[in-house]
C-alpha cells in the first residue's frame, strides 16, 4: 500500500498546458482522478482514482517503486528474468503505468503492452508522465478480459493483473476461464502473477490460490506476515507458471530485506492455503 497523502484541491480539474503534471482533480471516463505533488519527493506524485490510492510515479526515477506490493511483483520478474532479455509482457490495469515504466528502464528490449480501460485516464497520464513510447510501452484501451483473449497464443512472457473496481478485482477477471485465458497467452512456462486485494478473512485470496493452482503446476504467495495471518486488509500477490517459481534462496532473501519484509509461500503452502476453497467460475453469479 501506498503512503497516505491529504487530498488538494478537490472539485477543481485544471486545465493542462503542454506536457507534465499538474495538482488537481480530473474527471475521467470512469470517474475521478487526482494528482497530489509527494510531499517528500520533489519529483514524485501520487494518482489517486475515485479517492482511492492507485499509483505513485517518481519523474526523476523510474526505477522507484513506492508500493509494497509492486516491489514484491518486481522481485519475482528479476528473480526470473535478467536485464538483457527481451521481455514481452501484458499489464492489466494501468491507471499511471508506474509498473511498466519500471519494466522499460530495467528491461531495455523489453516489449510491455497496458490494458487500461479509461481511455481519458489513459490520455492524462501520457501527458503528466511522459511515457515511454511504443513498442516499448503501448497503451490499448480496452476491456482487460476482452483484450486478453483477443491477443495470439504463447506471444507474451508475463502477465501482471492488477485491476480494481473500488477494493475488488472484477469477478470476470478471477475466473478459472480468465486464467486459462491468460494461460493461452503466456508461452510455456510464462508467468501469471495477479494482486488480490482482501480482508482478514482471506476468502477471496483463498479462492484465487485455488483457481491459480488449478491452472499452472507451479505457485507461489508474496504478503506480509500480519496479511498472511489474517490481521488486516491488504494486498495478496499470487503467481502461477508451468516452469518453477522462486525456488532458489535468492528471492526469500530479497523480500525479507524489503522495507516492508514478505514471506515466499511455495507451491505446497499455497495448495494447503487454498484447498478448502471452490474454484472462481462463469457460471458462477458474482
Amino acid at each position: 500500500m501506498g503512503r497516505q497523502r491529504t487530498p488538494k484541491n478537490v472539485g477543481v480539474e485544471p486545465v493542462t498546458v503542454g506536457k507534465g503534471p499538474v495538482a488537481g482533480t480530473f474527471q475521467t471516463d470512469t470517474g475521478t482522478a487526482e494528482l497530489i505533488p509527494d510531499g517528500d519527493n520533489p519529483h514524485g506524485w501520487l494518482l489517486m482514482l475515485n479517492g482511492a490510492q492507485s499509483s505513485h510515479v517518481d519523474l526523476a526515477d523510474p526505477l522507484r517503486l513506492e508500493f509494497e506490493y509492486m516491489r514484491w511483483i518486481i522481485a519475482l520478474v528479476h528473480d526470473r528474468w535478467e536485464a538483457a532479455e527481451k521481455l514481452r509482457t501484458l499489464n492489466l490495469g494501468g491507471a499511471a503505468c508506474s509498473m511498466p515504466r519500471y519494466l522499460v528502464a530495467a528491461y531495455p528490449n523489453s516489449r510491455n503492452i497496458v490494458v487500461e480501460i479509461d481511455g481519458k485516464l489513459a490520455n492524462y497520464v501520457r501527458d503528466w508522465f511522459d511515457l515511454p513510447r511504443a513498442p516499448l510501452l503501448k497503451i490499448r484501451v480496452g476491456e482487460a478480459r476482452e483484450v486478453t483473449e483477443s491477443l495470439t497464443e504463447a506471444s507474451r512472457d508475463l502477465i501482471i493483473r492488477d485491476v480494481f473496481a473500488g477494493a475488488k478485482t472484477p469477478y470476470p477477471l478471477t475466473t478459472a476461464e480468465f486464467t486459462t485465458a491468460a494461460k493461452n497467452v503466456l508461452i510455456p512456462g510464462g508467468v501469471y502473477v495477479v494482486n488480490c486485494g482482501d480482508s482478514p478473512a482471506l476468502t477471496t485470496a483463498r479462492r484465487e490460490a485455488a483457481t491459480i493452482a488449478a491452472a499452472f503446476k507451479h505457485t507461489v504467495i508474496i504478503a506480509d506476515p500480519p496479511m498472511l495471518k489474517g490481521r488486516r486488509s491488504g494486498n495478496v500477490i499470487i503467481a502461477g507458471s508451468d516452469a518453477p517459481l522462486g525456488d532458489g534462496a535468492g528471492l526469500a532473501r530479497v523480500l525479507l530485506g524489503g522495507a516492508m519484509p514478505a514471506q515466499l509461500w511455495d507451491d505446497a503452502k499455497v495448495r494447503h492455503f487454498g484447498r478448502s476453497a471452490t474454484i472462481l467460475s462463469d457460471a458462477e453469479p458474482d
